[in-house]
Parts: C-alpha cells; sequence; structure tokens
C-alpha cells in the first residue's frame, strides 16, 4: 500500500529497504518501513526520505540513534544500508504537499522500546539533538 492510505500518526515501523540517492543539492536516502502498529495499519508500507545534506544531517542522525544502529559504525560515521534493514523503532509521519504532490514527511523518531499504542507522544522539539536550520 502506498504512504497516501495512511493518516497523519505515530506508528511502529520496522525498515524494510534502504537506498542511497545521490543528488548534488541535497543527497538522501529512500526508506522503506513496514507498518507493525497500530494493528489496523499493520503489514502496510510507507516510504519517505531522509536527506543527508549537512543542515539535515541531524535528523539522520536521530533515525538511527534511536533504531538502534550499531554503535560502532555511527562511530565511524559509517551508515551501511544493510545493516538499517530490520532494526524496528517508532516514527511520527505526517503529509505535505509540495509542488501539488503530497509527501509522507517523517516528524520525530523513538526507540522501539517507547511504543505505546495508545500513549506515544512525538514531537521533533522534544528531541534534545541540535536542529540545524
Amino acid at each position: 500500500m502506498e504512504s497516501d492510505s495512511v493518516p497523519d500518526g505515530v506508528y511502529l515501523v520496522r525498515v524494510e529497504h534502504v537506498q542511497y540517492r545521490w543528488n548534488a543539492h541535497k543527497p538522501f536516502y529512500t526508506v522503506r518501513f513496514q507498518l507493525l502498529q497500530p494493528k489496523l495499519f499493520a503489514e502496510r508500507s510507507i516510504q519517505a526520505r531522509l536527506y543527508c545534506s549537512p543542515k539535515a544531517l541531524w535528523k539522520l542522525r536521530w533515525f538511527v540513534h534511536d533504531f538502534g544502529y550499531d554503535n560502532e559504525l555511527l562511530g565511524r560515521d559509517e551508515l551501511d544500508e544493510k545493516a538499517l534493514v530490520g532494526l524496528i523503532g517508532v516514527v511520527q509521519v505526517s503529509h505535505v504537499v509540495v509542488h501539488g504532490t503530497s509527501l509522507l514527511n517523517l516528524e520525530a523518531f523513538a526507540p522501539a522500546a517507547q511504543w505505546n499504542d495508545s500513549t506515544v507522544r512525538l514531537s521533533a522539539s522534544s528531541h534534545d539533538s541540535e536542529v540545524a536550520s
């Protein structure tokens, strides 16, 4: 199922696929997630971009940290796409329209251990990472 088939909200997800996409101004990773919870949306997939330009690295680091990416690789500033597949965590998503196209935006992340179907509340402002503007 497509990203548009899920409403804005918070989901427990598993990383299904990651692929680096080079762009001169805004390189990014395309990430496909399988939704695990809430059960109403289980087994659906969503896809989004995580940019890795210097101004956007804070969000990529937040994602890999909260999803439990290998600290040794992270410490060496290495991102192994295959090592990301299978990691589980929580994402908050919203939809935005850019030039007439609806895109899925990854608003916030949390470790899977923080998942609680009725009480998960995420906010980008609650994360203690330094936000680059």
